[in-house]
């Protein structure tokens, strides 16, 4: 069963890049860098996971005139996806988009 989405407002240091994030209550991951955190266990903003690794973006999926970001955790391998954000360094996404064409 799924709960509804956690909303917190919260400031974090990504853990790859060292940029310093402004959170917006929907922040999920470093507008530089995309990378994520794995702290969320069942539903965003539950901070219920005591992995707390980094996530790093493997992977990047278009619905619509949106860019779903796909990260994996680097110690357990789990995987969730996150929204992009307006603020997001697009050419990271486009870097990231381009590791998943098959030629």
């Amino acid at each position: 069963m799924r709960k509804n989405f956690i909303r917190k407002k919260e400031d974090f240091k990504c853990l790859n890049c060292g940029y310093e994030v402004k959170g917006s209550g929907y922040t999920n991951h470093c507008p530089n860098c995309l990378y994520s955190q794995h702290v969320d266990l069942n539903v965003p903003g539950d901070r219920e996971n005591k992995c707390g690794s980094p996530m790093k973006p493997i992977g990047v999926e278009k619905k619509g005139e949106e860019y779903i970001i796909l990260h994996q955790c680097i110690n357990c391998g789990a995987k969730k996806k996150n929204k992009a954000s307006k603020n997001d360094n697009f050419e990271k996404i486009i870097k990231i988009s381009n590791n998943n064409l098959k030629i």
